[in-house]
Order: structure tokens, then sequence, then C-alpha cells
């Protein structure tokens, strides 16, 4: 599922794929805005590691975890 993070004052934004439910990733992010913590820390599918300060988020996307369909439908 991809993971979008937007960081305020930029036009830039955070973009990786992780292997941890929605429910999760969504849940870590409210937990951490909710206790004024400093920063949420997040891990993409590849074992890399991300710390983002939480005053510097102005948006998260959480994608869909359903995998992509190949081939045509008809």
């Amino acid at each position: 599922m991809e993971i979008r993070i937007g960081i305020a004052n930029t036009g830039r934004e955070l973009s990786f794929d992780t292997n941890e439910a929605a429910a999760d990733v969504k849940k870590a992010v409210a937990a951490a805005l909710d206790a004024a913590a400093t920063h949420v820390t997040l891990a993409d599918s590849k074992g890399n590691s991300y710390i983002v300060p939480t005053a510097g988020i102005a948006y998260v996307e959480i994608g869909t975890e359903e995998s992509r369909r190949v081939g045509f439908v008809a």
C-alpha cells in the first residue's frame, strides 16, 4: 500500500510503499498527533524507516490495500 505524507511549507511530499495495514498506519499517525508527540516513525516495504516530525505534517494519504489487476477486463 502506498503512503503519501505532505510536508508543510514545501511543495514536495514523502511517498513510499509499506506492508503495514492501513488501520495500523492510521492509528500510529493519529496517536502521535493526539499525544502531541514530536515525531512518528513509519517503515516501508524495503525495511527503511522514516521519522517524520508531526509539526511538519500537512496531510497523510493512505492508499488502498487491494492489489493491482493485470490484464484486460471484459
